[in-house]
């Protein structure tokens, strides 16, 4: 397993720009698929984007799809969640998951079950 921590939350308006930070710690890092996922007050965690251990394929929700971009520098052992054009119904506590997904499909990468290990959270917060 590897101990992750997200940074670069706060709070923006909308139409605003954020970048996420999930830096990992661990030599096994860059084999690992990371997941961001989000969770607002009252409701369950969704899944929001997530990346291949080589960065190769990447798979994003709907509702981000075209505003939000996940990349990785492995050397640096961080993913990065660059999310644009911030709408209010982004507004939730996003979290960084690293696992092994069990097939190389969407499917997989989308499921909170993937990941084993998980950060605490960070905040995002957009006002309209």
């Amino acid at each position: 397993q590897v101990q992750l921590v997200e940074s670069g939350g706060g709070l923006v308006q909308a139409g605003d720009s954020l970048r996420l930070s999930c830096a990992a710690s661990g030599r096994t890092f860059n084999t690992y698929a990371v997941g961001w996922f989000r969770q607002a007050p009252g409701q369950e965690r969704e899944f929001v984007a997530a990346i291949s251990w080589s960065g190769g394929s990447t798979y994003y929700a709907d509702s981000v799809k075209g505003r939000f971009i996940i990349s990785r520098d492995n050397a640096k052992n961080t993913v990065y969640l660059q999310m644009n054009s911030l709408k209010p119904e982004d507004t939730a506590v996003y979290f960084c998951g690293a696992g092994r997904p069990k097939y190389f499909s969407g499917y997989y990468y989308k499921a909170a079950g993937t990941y084993d290990s998980w950060g605490q959270g960070t905040q995002v917060t957009v006002s309209s």
